[in-house]
């Protein structure tokens, strides 16, 4: 259900149900994800790593087939089975990336619907191909956003774009999804992994440690105080100070030369 491939410091992990159209609502796919990208997380010489779907979509979300009470990993015949289904399946996945220290670049190559659509936001930056399609229509189906789509979406799109969004469930195209900022770059589909592997070799060529740490700044900053913020970037600074690898970009930087980076 997932591959992965390494090509220097950047993984490539691939939602592979295509057949499905890449779903995530269940619980083995879920956990396959989470431990991709926990492994990621725990190793320094993975600079960056790209996330994609293969098929024509990214992914479609919650398996529908799946949906009726008991059937799937999601609903239950029981209310209070329901909840605890989503707090300990699904709802793992945003808290997860909050989380993780290694920057994700979403993929997107086709359609990224419901919890798909939320996938992509929980990543740090999401490119997309101009065949891709997004759409946050969990209220089309009469249930609501259950993955912490009302918490991404807004902190990338806005408050108002959001909420019509979500409250109208409607469908929109790459270049809309440009045009509101939810995506960076649109290019051919043929280009799509390129144009993503561009920027994750852009990111992975600084010094890990640095960048991770940059990372998580960036993810606090959206819900601490700006107190708090300098509080930890100074904390985080005087780490960043006690690496070689900064060390070494003062030593290149003198010298004329190019860095060369460890992770030390």
């Amino acid at each position: 259900m997932l591959l992965q491939e390494r090509d220097g410091a950047v993984l490539t992990v691939t939602l592979n149900l295509p057949e499905k159209r890449n779903p995530i609502s269940d619980n083995d796919v879920v956990d396959a994800l989470c431990a991709a990208m926990e492994a990621a997380d725990k190793d320094i010489s993975i600079g960056c790593v790209i996330l994609t779907g293969a098929g024509s979509a990214f992914s479609s979300g919650g398996d529908l087939k799946q949906m009726a009470p008991d059937v799937g990993s999601l609903r239950s015949a029981k209310s209070v089975q329901t909840r605890r289904n989503y707090k300990y399946g699904i709802q793992r996945l945003p808290l997860l990336f909050q989380a993780l220290e290694v920057p994700v670049v979403a993929a997107v190559n086709g359609h990224a619907i419901g919890a798909g659509c939320d996938l992509a936001c929980m990543c740090d930056i999401r490119v997309a191909s101009d065949n891709a399609k997004f759409a946050e229509s969990f209220v089309k189906l009469g249930i609501i956003p259950g993955d912490g789509g009302a918490w991404l979406l807004p902190r990338i799109v806005g408050f108002s774009k959001a909420t019509e969004l979500a409250l109208t469930g409607e469908m929109i195209d790459a270049a809309e999804a440009l045009r509101i900022g939810l995506v960076s770059e649109v290019v051919a589909p043929e280009e799509l992994i390129a144009t993503a592997r561009r920027i994750a070799d852009k990111i992975a060529a600084n010094p890990p440690h640095a960048v991770r740490m940059t990372k998580r700044l960036l993810r606090e900053g959206q819900t601490a105080e700006l107190k708090n913020i300098l509080e930890m970037s100074a904390a985080m600074q005087a780490l960043a100070h006690a690496t070689a690898d900064n060390d070494e970009a003062i030593n290149a930087f003198m010298e004329k030369r190019a860095p060369k980076f460890t992770g030390e």
